[in-house]
């Protein structure tokens, strides 16, 4: 390809994408999920909640299903004035206890529904939240009247498998992380650091 052709078909790509960036104008906040069976879609949502840190943003964070072991993500965020609250339940097949499951999940929801009604927050983050409403945890109702009712320019990231496809509809944002290869399937044990 010649240099000139070149320069035209990026000049025609810019043209583009600055109309898309012209016509883009309301400002709110707005619902992410990140669902999917691939690996990732807790380190995509803590990318985000990172990134807004650093740029002065109030954030906090609910954890479902995560257990009592060592979290990187909160070593990092909690002394930057990042809000945790954790189910610390642990995987539902190890304690395969529908009852305390969901009497630890609606009590933890309680500072969910707390964080969505705080105009202070600019990004909540409820990681693992698909799960509990898969399970029966948590009425779907609730989250989505939560979600709606929510501060305007306050931004939300969902996280995991399996979302229910009413959140996707209320969603501005959704990615589906799709695995192609992961080393645990090949016998790598999970790494601290690196997988949680």
């Amino acid at each position: 390809m010649s240099d000139e052709r070149y320069r035209e078909r990026q000049q025609r790509l810019k043209d583009t994408v600055d109309a898309r960036v012209a016509a883009a104008q309301d400002e709110r906040g707005i619902v992410m999920v990140f669902t999917g069976n691939g690996k990732g879609k807790t380190t995509a949502a803590f990318g985000t909640a990172t990134r807004a840190v650093g740029h002065g943003k109030h954030v906090g964070v609910v954890q479902f299903i995560k257990g009592e072991w060592p979290n990187g993500e909160r070593n990092l965020l909690e002394p930057h004035g990042v809000e945790f609250q954790v189910m610390a339940t642990g995987f539902t097949w190890d304690t395969q206890n529908r009852e305390s499951d969901t009497a630890a999940c609606l009590a933890v929801w309680q500072h969910g529904k707390r964080m969505l009604a705080d105009p202070a927050l600019d990004l909540v983050v409820l990681d693992e939240l698909t799960y509990m409403v898969a399970y029966n945890y948590l009425p779907l109702e609730a989250v989505l009247t939560a979600l709606k009712n929510r501060p305007s320019q306050q931004s939300v990231i969902i996280t995991g498998r399996g979302c229910h496809r009413e959140i996707m509809e209320l969603a501005d944002t959704v990615s589906e992380l799709r695995p192609v290869k992961h080393a645990f399937d090949a016998g790598v044990k999970a790494q601290m650091g690196i997988d949680y």
